[in-house]
């Protein structure tokens, strides 16, 4: 290495960005067709919640897949709906709306590292790195 210049940083080829060892692992032992929304900010940091069915919900109400138990949240807040062989985020009426990557929206198609925000929730979105096969 010379001054000014800088060694190439080798990094594990698909491995999702920002994620511990544990939940990269986690990530890679998905289904094909399911996902994984993992909580980086909230009182539950570190959840984890698998998307695996066609339609997820996420709210207040104790009848949701998703509870978030925050005012922040309305009782239905959003959706993940499994289209196309992907997901797409809905919100379904809330009164503080859904973002992803910071950005307010009615509705979005997620990719990978996607960021949902849910009143004061934070979580990251994580395909099955075998959903391409699948579709084959």
């Amino acid at each position: 290495m010379q001054f000014g210049q800088v060694d190439p940083v080798e990094i594990e080829h698909g491995a999702p960005v920002g994620l511990t060892a544990d939940e990269v692992s986690a990530v890679h032992a998905l289904p094909p067709t399911s996902a994984l929304l993992i909580m980086q900010r909230g009182p539950s940091a570190g959840a984890r919640f698998l998307l695996d069915d066609e339609r997820t919900t996420a709210g207040r109400s104790t009848r949701a897949d998703i509870f978030l138990d925050d005012v922040t949240v309305s009782r239905k807040h959003a959706e993940f709906v499994r289209e196309g062989g992907g997901f797409v985020v809905r919100d379904i009426g809330s009164l503080n709306g859904t973002y992803v990557n910071r950005t307010r929206i009615d509705q979005a198609v997620l990719r990978a590292g996607d960021e949902v925000q849910i009143g004061k929730y934070r979580m990251t979105f994580h395909p099955s790195p075998h959903r391409e096969s699948a579709q084959g």
